[in-house]
């Protein structure tokens, strides 16, 4: 069997250790007689499965004693309705940092919970940059900040934590978490759907100050309160069980790796790498975005002419490069390259761009 390199940016590639090892314990896991997804998610063996995988994230990330950890279903869009019923006291207003497609969508989600501000918005300029710190216009006694800290379809990505003083900064992670060395601190909640760095879709990872927990927030039911969730150790309901397994194992190999200090380097790498294709191709290929907010994760891209990428894509995917059309919203390419991609996949790519170049030019 021979694997494609997968640039797909969610769901993304995974390890293929990970894989083989799921494949090997499907049936069985580790001589119990069944599947990890048939056994009771409150037996002992799963338990064991959860237990291990919060200890290893809060390894990976550093993840200080004073932050709960959830695994949860529902996506990081769901996050972004709960965030205002947890956090926001009724009639009062949050914050947003408007960098992109994801960060449209966050605001979409808390709006009819909350007074939604967009307090700096990139927006006019197509998305290709962040607002500088300085021109931010944040409101008086806001909930909190919230940010998109790399949008996955713009190819924008905070490269700096910006300060919010004691207003809690909210991040969306969900396509760059655990690339690289984070300051978990300096962050009131921090949330990430897993299909992109952590695993695979269908479980979010939300990271909360247990202090932001002490706050009322708005009326809401039991299973929408995130205070439940913790002292129901993440099954409330009944989990997303194999999703928070392979989660599990995903985390794992990355410690084995050698954790998020060494993924920042490969990433760096692997960036640099493909951008140098980009930048020095006399404008045969484009990326938009302004060099130092360029994301590291997802590197859109665009042919000199419309007309070359239908062959672009059938080229690339003959020579087992897949899932480079760009998003909908945006067009052109896209290259996501989450730790899973191998450092010789993005090399891959780069000769493949390089060849059609030559060929096409």
């Amino acid at each position: 069997m021979s694997r494609a390199f997968n640039f797909s940016a969610g769901p993304a590639t995974l390890p293929q250790s990970v894989l083989e090892q799921a494949q090997a314990e499907m049936l069985d896991w580790h001589g119990v007689g069944a599947s990890i997804v048939e056994l009771s998610h409150r037996g002992p063996e799963f338990i064991q499965v959860a237990t291990q995988a919060e200890a290893d994230l809060r390894a990976l990330m550093a993840i200080p004693d004073d932050y709960a950890v959830l695994f949860l279903g529902g996506g990081a869009t769901t996050v972004q309705a709960l965030l205002p019923l947890n956090f926001a006291a009724p009639g009062q207003a949050a914050d947003y940092v408007l960098t992109g497609h994801w960060g449209k969508t966050a605001i979409k989600q808390a709006k009819p919970y909350v007074d939604a501000k967009v307090i700096a918005s990139s927006e006019a300029g197509g998305f290709r940059d962040i607002p500088a710190r300085a021109s931010w216009q944040p409101t008086a006694d806001a909930a909190y900040v919230h940010i998109t800290a790399n949008e996955t379809i713009h190819g924008v990505e905070f490269r700096d934590i910006p300060d919010t003083g004691n207003v809690p900064l909210v991040a969306d992670f969900s396509s760059s978490i655990a690339s690289e060395p984070l300051d978990v601190s300096k962050f009131g909640v921090i949330y990430a759907g897993a299909q992109k760095n952590l695993g695979p879709v269908g479980i979010t990872v939300v990271i909360i100050r247990r202090d932001l927990l002490e706050r009322a927030g708005q009326p809401r039911a039991d299973i929408l309160d995130y205070r439940s969730h913790v002292k129901g150790e993440s099954m409330l309901n009944t989990p997303p069980s194999w999703n928070w397994y392979l989660l599990g194992l995903t985390v794992k190999w990355m410690l084995d790796e050698g954790g998020v200090e060494e993924f920042a380097r490969r990433n760096a790498r692997k960036a640099a790498l493909l951008y140098d294709v980009i930048d020095s191709s006399g404008g045969y290929y484009r990326n938009e975005v302004a060099t130092a907010v360029r994301s590291r994760m997802n590197v859109p891209f665009f042919l000199h002419d419309e007309a070359l990428d239908k062959p672009f894509l059938k080229e690339a995917d003959a020579a087992r490069l897949i899932s480079l059309k760009g998003h909908r919203a945006l067009g052109g390419m896209r290259a996501s390259i989450y730790n899973a991609m191998s450092e010789a996949g993005v090399q891959a790519l780069a000769d493949f761009m390089r060849d059609f170049q030559t060929r096409h030019g």
